[in-house]
C-alpha cells in the first residue's frame, strides 16, 4: 500500500473501531525505551511482588517487535466500563456489611469481550486491504499497553499509574493490535495531572508511595487477586470490605467528573448482584455457587478460596454481629489451611472488637 491509502485506512480506523464498541483507537510504534527504563526500576525495586511473569518478560514487553516479528506499529483501543445502572461505589465502601467488588469486575471478563471485539476489527481491515499480519493483545500478553496507548494519543500516565484522558476520565480498559502494517501514527498525550495528588492519600493500603510509583505488594488489587498465600497480617485490617480490586485512587480523580457510562451492554449491568451483595451472603456461598455465579466473570481467576480468604478479612473488618461469627464459624474447619488461617484472623479480630465494644458501652 502506498501512502495516500495507509492515510486513508487510518481515517477509516476509527468508525470502525467505534462500531466495534471501542470509544477510541490510535497508532503508535514500537519505541518504548523511557519506559523500558521505568519497568526496570520497577522490576528492581520488588514492587512486582510474585507476579515473576512480569519480570519473566519484562525485556519483551519494551520490544514487542521480539516476539511478534514483523510488527511495527500498535493500534491502540479504550472500551469504557462505568457501570452506570451499578449501586454507588461510595455508599458500599462506607457500609461494612457490604462487599466491595472493582467496577471493572461487576460486568463479564472484559479479557473475552475486548478480544473478540479486536479480531473483529483485524477482520475489517483484512477485508479492506486483504490479509495482513497482526496480533491482538488484551492485558495477558507482554506487553507495556499504558505506555503505547499513551503513544497513540489515548491518554497519559497518571501519578496513580493508571491512564487518564481529558474528555472521558479512566473507567476504560485497553487492548492492543499488533501489526506490521505502517501506519501513520497519531501524536502522543501530554500530561496533565499538575500538582494534583489525590490519589496517594486516597490509597488505603499507601501503596502508590510516590507520583507514578506503585508497590504493587501493597496495592488491594494484588493483595485480593495476584497474591496466591496469605495476607500480610498488617495490611488486613486496611482492605477494609474490598473483596476484589480496589478502585480509591479513581474515585478521587477529579478528571473522572468527565467519565462516560459504559455502552457495551456485558459492562453496564452487574452481574449476580455483586454491585450491593452482603459479605455473609458471598461467604456463604459454596464453591457450586461460586463456579455458577462467576461463570464468564474476572473473579472466577482467583479461585475459591482466594474467594473465602478475601471474604474473611473483610468479615473480620466489619461490625461483631451474630451473621458474622456465624458465617465464619462454618469455615473454622474448611479443608484449605489457607482460608482456615484468614477465618481465625477474622474470629479473633471480632472477639476483640466486641469485647472492646462492650467495656466501653
Amino acid at each position: 500500500m502506498d501512502h495516500p491509502d495507509l492515510a486513508a485506512l487510518r481515517r477509516e480506523l476509527t468508525p470502525l473501531a467505534k462500531g466495534l464498541g471501542f470509544a477510541a483507537v490510535g497508532v503508535s510504534d514500537l519505541t518504548l525505551k523511557e519506559d523500558e527504563t521505568h519497568l526496570i526500576r520497577w522490576l528492581q525495586q520488588g514492587f512486582h511482588g510474585e507476579m515473576q511473569y512480569m519480570e519473566r518478560h519484562g525485556h519483551l514487553r519494551a520490544h514487542p517487535a521480539e516476539w511478534v516479528p514483523g510488527a511495527i506499529r500498535v493500534i491502540s483501543v479504550r472500551m469504557d466500563y462505568w457501570p452506570a445502572e451499578a449501586y454507588p461505589a461510595q455508599a458500599i465502601l462506607d457500609d461494612p456489611e457490604r462487599a466491595y467488588v472493582s467496577r471493572y469486575a461487576l460486568g463479564r471478563d472484559y479479557h473475552k469481550v475486548l478480544r473478540r471485539a479486536l479480531h473483529r476489527l483485524g477482520e475489517a481491515l483484512a477485508e479492506r486491504i486483504g490479509p495482513f499480519g497482526y496480533r491482538v493483545c488484551v492485558d495477558s500478553a507482554p506487553v507495556l499497553e499504558k505506555a503505547v496507548a499513551r503513544k497513540a494519543g489515548l491518554g497519559w500516565i497518571g501519578k496513580h499509574t493508571n491512564l487518564i484522558h481529558s474528555s472521558e476520565g479512566s473507567w476504560f480498559f485497553l487492548g492492543e493490535l499488533l501489526t506490521d502494517l505502517p501506519l501513520p501514527i497519531d501524536v502522543p498525550a501530554s500530561a496533565h495531572c499538575g500538582t494534583c495528588e489525590a490519589c496517594l492519600p486516597a490509597c488505603p493500603t499507601g501503596a502508590i508511595v510516590a507520583p507514578w510509583q506503585l508497590d504493587a505488594r501493597r496495592c488491594i488489587s494484588y493483595l485480593t487477586i495476584e497474591l496466591k498465600g496469605a495476607i500480610p497480617i498488617e495490611l488486613r485490617p486496611l482492605i477494609g470490605n474490598r473483596i476484589y480490586g480496589c478502585d480509591d485512587c479513581q474515585l478521587v480523580c477529579p478528571w473522572n467528573k468527565f467519565a462516560r457510562d459504559a455502552s457495551h451492554p456485558d459492562f453496564r449491568m452487574p452481574r449476580h448482584h455483586l454491585d450491593r451483595a452482603s459479605l455473609c451472603e458471598l461467604f456463604l456461598w459454596t464453591e457450586e455457587d461460586f463456579l455458577l455465579r462467576t461463570e464468564g466473570s474476572a473473579i472466577r481467576r482467583i479461585g475459591y478460596q482466594r474467594w473465602l480468604r478475601n471474604l474473611a478479612v473483610a468479615l473480620g473488618n466489619g461490625p461483631p454481629t451474630d451473621d458474622a461469627l456465624a458465617a465464619l464459624n462454618t469455615r473454622v474447619q474448611h479443608p484449605s489451611a489457607l482460608v482456615r488461617e484468614h477465618v481465625t484472623w477474622a474470629l479473633e479480630t471480632l472477639a476483640k472488637r466486641k469485647l472492646e465494644h462492650a467495656s466501653s458501652a
